[in-house]
């Protein structure tokens, strides 16, 4: 994997009790990606102060298309309360035959790490 080199753009989104970062960075290699940070402060009763409890994704360019659509369809679901056709994706790897038409199913996709 190669090294992340530097942040060239950032944004934070105050909304209640969370902060949502999102951050362009560049790889060594040039290729750019963008890393979505969802920071919540905690206040741990044991020791009496507050930490920040981060949780991170990292989405890169070849997945924009499919990363987008997917929001999209999850927001016109709570919109509207019909469900969407899903995500298409072609020639994605799933299993034995990756030439077929995939279907990304919500549920599929883990955004914590």
């Amino acid at each position: 994997m190669e090294n992340r080199k530097e942040e060239l753009y950032s944004q934070a989104i105050p909304a209640g009790k969370r902060r949502y970062f999102f951050d362009v960075k560049e790889t060594r290699g040039g290729d750019k990606f963008i890393t979505i940070t969802e920071s919540r402060r905690i206040f741990d009763n044991n020791t009496g102060e507050f930490y920040y409890d981060k949780n991170k994704i990292f989405l890169y360019k070849e997945d924009f298309e499919k990363f987008q659509k997917g929001l999209a369809n999850a927001f016109s679901f709570i919109e509207t309360g019909i469900e969407p056709e899903p995500v298409v994706v072609e020639n994605e790897y799933r299993g034995n035959n990756s030439d077929e038409l995939q279907h990304i199913d919500i549920d599929d996709i883990d955004l914590k790490f």
